[in-house]
């Protein structure tokens, strides 16, 4: 007779491979993540340069705020990215899911106006899983979304806030959804991370 497979396994678990930006900090990768506040992007340029490769950022045409190059620079070399102006509101997540699909940079960024429902959001994880079978890396999908985000089915969602003071800059960051870690928050300053007084951020 046949036995079932057993549900239970002596293997130990293991994580997936990620991303790590900082300790306690790090994004798993082939999967699509969300980046709010107002410091979203400087996240993303950070997020970006320690992958080490080309980047394709993709924001809409109509854009009032578009991605300054001289600001960008300390952070990351404006000459690795590729930069993607569509100019129709449904051209924004088919260029992100075609570019993810492809597994040639590994990090693509799409800027957007507000958070998209949670069928495009899948669609992108089946993108960056099909980009690290069949591409040259395991990319990764930043959505850079206004106020405190909220898209549906992200594999984690954070927060950054500018928290400087006179002659020092600092930012909060803000873990706000985990599919495998609790909400945390942090202060970064000084190229390190520091953990806040508090771990209940919401979200």
């Amino acid at each position: 007779m046949n036995m079932a497979t057993p549900l239970l396994s002596r293997r130990s678990y293991q994580p997936p491979p990620a991303l790590t930006l900082w300790d306690e900090v790090g994004l798993p990768l082939s999967r699509v993540h969300e980046l709010c506040g107002r410091a979203r992007r400087t996240l993303a340029l950070q997020i970006a340069a320690q992958t080490g490769g080309e980047v394709f950022w993709i924001a809409p045409a109509w854009g009032a705020d578009p991605l300054n190059p001289d600001g960008m620079a300390p952070i990351l070399p404006p000459g690795r990215v590729t930069f993607i102006s569509p100019s129709r509101p449904e051209d924004l997540l088919w260029a992100m899911e075609e570019v993810l699909r492809a597994g040639l940079v590994p990090v693509v960024v799409a800027d957007l106006p507000e958070p998209p429902p949670l069928t495009p959001v899948r669609r992108l994880h089946l993108a960056a899983e099909t980009g690290a079978g069949q591409g040259h890396c395991r990319p990764l999908g930043l959505l850079l979304t206004p106020g405190d985000g909220g898209a549906p089915g992200v594999e984690t969602r954070w927060r950054m806030e500018p928290a400087h003071t006179l002659g020092r800059d600092a930012w909060q960051l803000d873990r706000l959804r985990a599919r495998m870690a609790p909400p945390r928050s942090w202060r970064l300053e000084d190229g390190g991370l520091h953990r806040s007084g508090y771990d209940d951020a919401a979200g």
